[in-house]
């Protein structure tokens, strides 16, 4: 993991990002590609792991209010989640969210009674976003995958009285 980025579902503008320095040189080169990141330039202005994660944790809790629990949220959060895990735990020893990530498309099927391979994230952002697209800056695509959500939430049907 070179970056993270996250925003408060509630509030995305309440926002966290932070690039890390490289624990290693074994990349694969189209992830590079894609978020274009340089691991040279990391290497010099990156945070180290454990910093890196430590703030992410101190920002959580400022965000979270006390007394409730931090939810992951991520279209394909078993994806996107395994990564802030492993670094959590390689790092401070716990993860924050625990082992309940929340999965955008889950909540999309859910819904809509689609079958999960039926469910893209192109097609849910074109629906509901206007059809932006990721960017593939951990920040940006974290505050387009909070608007998505929010935007199904209000979907859901009220509760009853």
């Amino acid at each position: 993991m070179l970056s993270l980025g996250a925003c408060s579902i509630a509030d995305p503008r309440r926002t966290f990002y932070v690039e890390l320095k490289p624990t290693s040189t074994l990349v694969d080169p189209e992830a590079m590609a894609i978020h274009g990141l340089s691991l040279e330039r990391l290497q010099e202005s990156g945070i180290e792991p454990a910093a890196a994660m430590a703030r992410f944790e101190a920002w959580i809790r400022e965000v979270v209010a006390p007394g409730l629990a931090p939810v992951f949220v991520s279209y394909n959060a078993s994806f996107d989640w395994q990564f802030v895990n492993d670094a959590f735990h390689r790092t401070l020893g716990r993860n924050p969210f625990g082992h309940t990530p929340l999965d955008v498309r889950a909540l999309s099927m859910g819904l809509t009674g689609r079958e999960w391979t039926a469910i893209r994230l192109d097609e849910l952002i074109d629906r509901h976003l206007g059809g932006r697209r990721l960017t593939h800056n951990a920040l940006d695509d974290a505050v387009l995958q909070a608007e998505l959500f929010r935007a199904l939430v209000d979907l859901l049907p009220s509760p009853g009285p």
